[in-house]
């Protein structure tokens, strides 16, 4: 494996997206099928970057499965860590956008949920400079959910850079946001670096002042926080110090994935950041953090900027810096 290389562990998914404008999804009759799954978008962004990255989950034995791995591909992400599964079909989401601008939902959990540790070559796993996890299923119950936690405990024993994206829908918790709260709590005393919006900060840290709810992750045993402000930027801390990054103002057609572009520059640049050192504390260098945020901010602002999440994704030499 690269060196520099960032693993990514969680689902992907076919997320069908309604094209009919103001509809229920049972008054929906067009959908067009897009490849999804926070933990695959931010491995398509970093190879995007130039960086090397690969992805650990599963999907069906069938067409949707191979779609979704053939779409990875093309971005140059290393899929030797995707698995096939005969007994389940490829998770699925379906998304219209009500004339009220609420999303009605409907999510057909499959395979995903069947990725085991024992499938896994763990140790050349482990050999990645950063492990990623990225969560919307993750978190729920399932043989994914065991995998996920096992090996955030094995890289955090070893020392190695572990990252965490909750990546609250509130869709997927309905009546169990408790375990939402709980399980993101465990995942955070793992992590060397967490990235959190606003609200997933206040749910978790039962905050509603910024600060507070940055302490309360640090106290959980996270080392470097980001919490995404949209168009302000993003709120650095390490715990010691912290500062409001900015971002650049942009003209916005479609947000769809600028969080995952954010967590995928992030990332890639951490991880070129490790490269040869010995030990993976970054947390003190804060001016290096702060030039990796501010280049993060432009990838998500430049997302924002076309229409798709996989398809705005930027090169590096497309990053106005």
């Amino acid at each position: 494996m690269n060196e520099a290389n960032v693993c990514c562990i969680g689902e992907l998914l076919i997320d069908m997206f309604c094209t009919d404008v103001g509809v229920e999804l049972k008054d929906g009759s067009n959908f067009k099928k897009l490849a999804g799954g926070a933990p695959a978008n931010v491995a398509a962004a970093i190879a995007r970057l130039g960086g090397s990255s690969s992805m650990v989950g599963k999907v069906g034995d069938d067409s949707f499965g191979t779609f979704l791995i053939e779409t990875l591909e093309q971005y140059d992400v290393d899929t030797s860590m995707v698995w096939k599964d005969e007994s389940m079909p490829t998770t699925m989401a379906f998304v219209s956008l009500e004339a009220d601008g609420e999303r009605d939902f409907q999510f057909n959990r499959g395979a995903d949920q069947n990725l085991r540790l024992e499938e896994l070559p763990v140790d050349t796993l482990l050999e990645s400079s950063v492990l990623h996890f990225g969560s919307a299923t993750a978190l729920l119950d399932g043989q994914l959910k065991d995998t996920y936690f096992e090996l955030m405990h094995r890289a955090h024993d070893q020392q190695q850079f572990v990252s965490f994206d909750p990546n609250y829908r509130a869709d997927l918790w309905k009546g169990n946001k408790q375990w939402f709260i709980d399980r993101s709590k465990k995942a955070i005393s793992y992590a060397d670096f967490v990235k959190v919006s606003e609200e997933e900060l206040a749910i978790i840290t039962g905050e509603q002042d910024t600060d507070k709810g940055i302490s309360a992750l640090h106290r959980l045993g996270a080392g470097i926080v980001t919490v995404t402000m949209g168009k302000e930027g993003a709120f650095l801390s390490n715990g010691r110090e912290q500062k409001l990054v900015p971002s650049k103002p942009v003209k916005s057609i479609d947000s769809t994935g600028a969080g995952d572009a954010f967590i995928g520059a992030i990332l890639y640049q951490l991880a070129n950041g490790l490269e040869g050192k010995t030990d993976n504390n970054l947390a003190d260098a804060f001016d290096f953090l702060q030039e990796t945020v501010y280049f993060a901010n432009l990838v998500g602002a430049e997302v924002c900027t076309k229409v798709g999440s996989l398809t705005a994704l930027p090169t590096l030499e497309e990053v106005t810096l």
